[in-house]
């Protein structure tokens, strides 16, 4: 019988399997090897420097790639840095945490069967690196405007509108609920994705611009209303992203142990001893994406025996990406496919098991996986804010916005993941920030005129 102790919500769940303080230094520092000067020159030499190159067209910020890879190609990583933020603000966590696979790299010229794509995340984070080591900056302010702008949230797409308006001479407010600002970076991210507090130095980088402020602890429509907000500042850009998890929608999800994968990552990023972190010898997770990826290698690597990733459809309709999938498989993480789950097996309030119907047969043959933790890890919702009077359009539960990011309020934009359409990726979340900080300024210096 597995030990159990007491989670935040005060409920019992099984107790942390004690690793060496190595083991978790090991299992829990910087998945990929950056490349040195030699090697990121070499890689560079690679590249074909294409003319309307397709690498460019799928990367969400609009990086021109064939460029920065030019300048590195030439020993001038300082200079393609400065090309890589100037659209992309959050260019050196997107080179550890972007989906490369399906997106730049996916498109590019040599990814072929008989070759393989340029490491282009791997160059763009030896540039960002190496100009980072050297101190260099990239951005100054324009002559102050005299407007404010107010930002709800401190994650990518808060951070990346606060800069680019920051840059344009508006002074910007951002209000965040969390006691740090980073968002999905500081507390969603895998540990092993952003080692090294990267996720602070990035906010610390954005933040020298100068002109931004930031109120942690400050939630919307709680600690300050958002009739102050519109009453305060010239406009507002609500970047809240997705706060509350799913439910399942079985009964006894309340029981010990079955806990949301989401909230237990914040725990992990956050956790100055993992050794203290419940963590089951059966687990569970059921969802198919990223999220659900990264909580079953991560309670993999704090020492769970077995960990079983179930998912509701095929391998092909996964949103986890089939490197990722295979990531997860090396890890000792089982993928069973086509996994419903119709109920939980719960013993004296915790969770012992769950039964699952095989979607992709017909009739209703189930059978049981013993677990002494589940994570729910199949998508988040908006948490909702207490606007007072103001109402915005919203489809599936998310804001409603127009090509420049503007919602049916005036005066109000929106972006990352709380808007309709996004793809909950934080690289978009950056270009939606980043669009709708040029809207704003666009719109408030229209006006001026």
């Amino acid at each position: 019988m597995t030990a159990l102790t007491s989670n935040s919500a005060g409920q019992s769940v099984p107790a942390g399997h004690r690793l060496s303080e190595a083991d978790y230094q090991t299992n829990f520092s910087d998945i990929h090897t950056p490349l040195d000067a030699r090697s990121a020159v070499v890689e560079a030499d690679r590249c074909y420097y294409c003319y309307g190159a397709p690498c460019q067209t799928a990367c969400p910020t609009d990086i021109d790639v064939p460029s920065f890879i030019r300048m590195i190609s030439e020993k001038n990583e300082v200079g393609a840095a400065g090309k890589i933020l100037s659209e992309n603000i959050m260019g050196g966590t997107c080179a550890r945490a972007c989906p490369v696979e399906t997106l730049c790299e996916d498109a590019c010229v040599r990814n072929t069967e008989d070759d393989r794509p340029i490491q282009i995340g791997l160059l763009q984070r030896f540039a960002t690196d190496r100009a980072s080591e050297l101190g260099a900056k990239f951005f100054t302010r324009k002559a102050a405007t005299g407007y404010s702008v107010a930002v709800v949230g401190a994650g990518p797409a808060g951070l990346s509108c606060a800069h680019r308006l920051a840059t344009l001479g508006h002074d910007v407010v951002i209000y965040e609920a969390q006691e740090k600002s980073g968002g999905l970076n500081e507390y969603g991210l895998a540990a092993y994705k952003m080692a090294g507090d990267y996720a602070q130095k990035e906010v610390e980088n954005i933040l020298s611009i100068g002109g931004i402020s930031i109120k942690h602890g400050t939630k919307v429509g709680k600690d300050v209303s958002f009739a102050e907000l519109q009453t305060n500042h010239d406009a507002v850009f609500m970047g809240v992203g997705l706060g509350t998890s799913k439910d399942i929608q079985l009964d006894g999800e309340d029981a010990s142990g079955v806990l949301n994968a989401v909230d237990y990552i914040h725990q992990l990023r956050q956790a100055k001893d993992l050794g203290q972190l419940p963590v089951g010898q059966d687990v569970v997770v059921i969802g198919g994406g990223m999220t659900a990826i990264d909580i079953a290698i991560q309670i993999k690597r704090l020492g769970a025996a077995n960990v079983t990733m179930a998912y509701r459809r095929g391998k092909e309709h996964m949103n986890a990406s089939i490197e990722e999938q295979e990531f997860a498989l090396n890890e000792g993480v089982h993928i069973a496919h086509w996994a419903k789950p119709v109920s939980l097996q719960i013993e004296q309030g915790t969770i012992t098991g769950v039964e699952f119907k095989k979607a992709n047969v017909e009739g209703n043959e189930t059978y049981i996986t013993p677990t002494d933790m589940l994570f729910k890890a199949i998508g988040q919702s908006l948490t909702p804010i207490n606007m007072g009077t103001t109402e915005f359009v919203k489809t599936s539960g998310k804001y409603d916005v127009d090509n420049e990011l503007r919602t049916s309020q005036l005066g109000i934009w929106a972006g990352g993941d709380c808007v309709s359409g996004s793809d909950d990726l934080a690289v978009s979340a950056v270009q939606d920030g980043k669009l709708a900080a040029l809207s704003i300024h666009k719109t408030l210096t229209q006006s001026q005129a």
